[in-house]
């Protein structure tokens, strides 16, 4: 997994060097694409998958707690399923928020399994037996759309609304997993989240292949944006496209001071904290970071600098709930 998409990427019109490229992207695009096509294994539950289009962030996880959360309110019991990138542990195993750490499951699942029970399994298909076998109804997925092992019931990409598809072409030339009007008729639905040209051009591609458009937005807890309104930051994060973390707090009405953008994933050092403290103070500012490095961050945060510190936990929110509300009633009833 790349630790920081190329700048190169998100420009709509290709760059000669991704141009030079592009007889990879469409060798990988295929081979990917035929993957994505092979028959996977029943696993004896639903499965819903919350992928993506593109390699890097678009919002996978915090769609997954939203549907988890969505499945709980209809008296489903929903585990969610990740594969535990960056985790020691390779599964299959329910993730422990109060036992396990970061580098055991990975930033993200510890991050879930405080929203959702979650598993972890190298072997998806694994996961989802133990998470049936652990009780569950139905299962999430999150991340797994080119993942052809399991048999999913109901297939939702997510996109980014300001970055979309980035310039439309595949791994290396540009973020495409495969091409996407291939990968497009895989997918049965398409969730765009935050406004932008780049996601409606890829909303517009699902509209052409009749698949149903979902509008959403990310929003920051009101908690956090009553402390970060009008105050200096610096914006501490590893994650894939920083930027987003940086344009949250802005909207939230924060005044960044300066960033100390990581690589996605990044496992965090005592000294990095020092180094974010030292920017503070020389700002006289705030820290804030996501909800994601917090779970690496924690074990290392000196006590007595614990108010400097702004975590800014994101949710989801559907424009239109009824129509996600539909898709999954609609799976209830062909399972």
């Amino acid at each position: 997994m790349l630790r920081r998409a190329p700048r190169f990427w998100w420009r709509e019109t290709p760059t000669l060097l991704a141009r030079l490229l592009q007889p990879l992207g469409f060798l990988y695009g295929r081979i990917t694409l035929q993957r994505m096509r092979q028959p996977g294994t029943e696993a004896g539950l639903p499965v819903i998958c919350v992928g993506n289009f593109i390699a890097g962030g678009a919002g996978k996880t915090p769609t997954a707690i939203t549907i988890a959360r969505l499945l709980d309110a209809r008296g489903e019991k929903p585990f969610v399923l990740m594969r535990g990138y960056g985790g020691r542990l390779a599964g299959p195993i329910e993730v422990d928020p109060d036992r396990h750490r970061a580098a055991d499951t990975g930033d993200e699942p510890l991050l879930m399994a405080r929203h959702a029970r979650t598993v972890i399994a190298r072997d998806r298909v694994a996961g989802a037996r133990l998470a049936r076998g652990l009780g569950a109804s139905v299962v999430v997925m999150d991340d797994g759309l080119q993942n052809p092992s399991l048999v999913k019931h109901l297939k939702l990409a997510v996109v980014d609304g300001s970055s979309g598809a980035g310039n439309g072409l595949c791994l290396p030339a540009g973020p495409l997993r495969a091409p996407l009007a291939e990968q497009m008729s895989e997918a049965d639905a398409v969730i765009v989240i935050g406004g932008g040209d780049a996601g409606e051009r890829v909303a517009a591609v699902a509209r052409a292949a009749k698949k149903p458009v979902l509008a959403a937005a990310l929003k920051p807890a009101a908690t956090a944006v009553e402390r970060l309104r009008g105050r200096k930051v610096v914006a501490l994060s590893g994650i894939g496209r920083p930027e987003k973390f940086a344009a949250t707090l802005r909207d939230a009405g924060a005044i960044i001071a300066a960033e100390q953008a990581h690589g996605d994933h990044h496992a965090y050092l005592e000294s990095d904290v020092a180094t974010a403290l030292a920017i503070a103070r020389e700002h006289a500012a705030l820290i804030a970071t996501t909800e994601k490095d917090w779970t690496k961050l924690a074990p290392l945060w000196p006590g007595n600098a614990r108010d400097v510190l702004v975590v800014v936990p994101v949710t989801l929110a559907f424009a239109e709930p009824a129509a996600i509300s539909d898709l999954l009633a609609a799976l209830g009833k062909a399972s």
